[in-house]
């Protein structure tokens, strides 16, 4: 096959109600409070979302609301380009699985890779964090 991207699959148990980790994360003004490794603000922009991040601005918009726990984005980059970030929640006994895919971007070296999944790591554990204290 060609045209594929290495992918990294992350993924953390929170021991939260699904559809209460659905709700936050989904939440564009919750991202600056668990992803604190990337997202520095975010405010509402006519439609959608702007965000201030380690990278410089970008827009991010979520899949549609849905009942699977698909909390899929996207992130326009400062020069345009658009990311896919899959994300999803699913229920494991009372709690749920947050799970993340990062995907290699062109041109990103073996070191920025690693260095970009020990972030998400960072952020997931920082949201497992925030939503197990409530």
């Amino acid at each position: 096959m060609t045209g594929l991207r290495e992918s990294k699959t992350l993924s953390i148990a929170i021991d939260r109600d699904p559809q209460a980790v659905y709700a936050f994360v989904t939440d564009p003004e919750n991202l600056p409070k668990w992803a604190v490794t990337f997202c520095r603000s975010a405010v509402k922009s006519g439609e959608g979302w702007r965000i201030e991040t380690s990278a410089g601005p970008m827009a991010v918009r979520f899949a549609p609301r849905n009942e699977f726990g698909v909390m899929d984005h996207y992130l326009t980059l400062p020069d345009g380009n658009e990311i896919l970030v899959p994300m999803r929640v699913v229920p494991n006994n009372n709690g749920c699985e947050m799970i993340f895919t990062i995907f290699r971007q062109p041109g990103m070296s073996d070191e920025n890779y690693a260095k970009d999944a020990g972030l998400v790591e960072q952020d997931l554990k920082n949201l497992k964090h925030i939503l197990e204290k409530h």
